[in-house]
């Protein structure tokens, strides 16, 4: 099925652009976590260089077109990064990086799950579940009432089913139109192989 508009007819996309649908989720109430072994470790990520945070965000996420912190300028980035309302969690496999946690409390009452990755030669292994839990662990602090992340059709196609899996509902859909970050330069012609360049 292809995107409408209201009056039901195909909506063009321009050339240099993606089409994508954004996916809201929420839970309202901790869900239980069962106790998960993993390799994996986490260790609290504090007032990152922006150079080195940036570098992390392009590894995790170039597969799937993430782009918004690489549009910002760097003071931008700095300031969300370092706001002592964002829990910043690096994802190690022994010495080695492999992925990180952003979550968000800069809203009283809520926590929003900003960024959850992995690098991709761990995608698909089992390691989700586990990061998850010490995400919602962490998430669910004193006075959070709700969580929430959002997801999009240039993620994996695991993604939104696992969140549904976690115990998130979907609340909202939106549709959206963004210039390609690869005609940009913002990320190479080889990123997200599954969207096509519409150039």
């Amino acid at each position: 099925m292809g995107v409408t508009n209201a009056g039901g007819l195909p909506v063009n996309v321009p050339k240099g652009h993606v089409a994508t649908v954004i996916t809201h989720l929420e839970m309202v109430q901790k869900p239980l976590l069962p106790s998960i072994e993993s390799d994996l470790s986490l260790e609290k990520w504090t007032k990152p260089a922006v150079a080195d945070y940036l570098a992390l965000f392009r590894k995790v996420g170039e597969p799937w077109l993430w782009t918004s912190r690489l549009l910002m300028a760097e003071d931008e980035v700095q300031a969300i990064i370092h706001h002592p309302d964002i829990d910043l969690q690096l994802v190690r496999n022994d010495n080695m990086v492999v992925g990180f946690i952003e979550l968000d409390f800069r809203e009283t009452g809520q926590c929003e799950i900003a960024f959850f990755g992995l690098v991709t030669e761990l995608n698909g292994k089992g390691h989700g579940r586990w990061m998850m839990n010490q995400a919602l662990d962490k998430a669910w602090r004193d006075g959070v009432e709700r969580v929430w992340l959002h997801t999009c059709t240039q993620d994996s196609p695991r993604a939104l089913p696992f969140y549904r899996q976690s115990g998130f509902r979907i609340f909202k859909q939106e549709l959206d139109l963004m210039a390609d970050p690869r005609l940009s330069g913002h990320l190479p012609e080889t990123a997200a192989p599954h969207v096509p360049i519409f150039s």
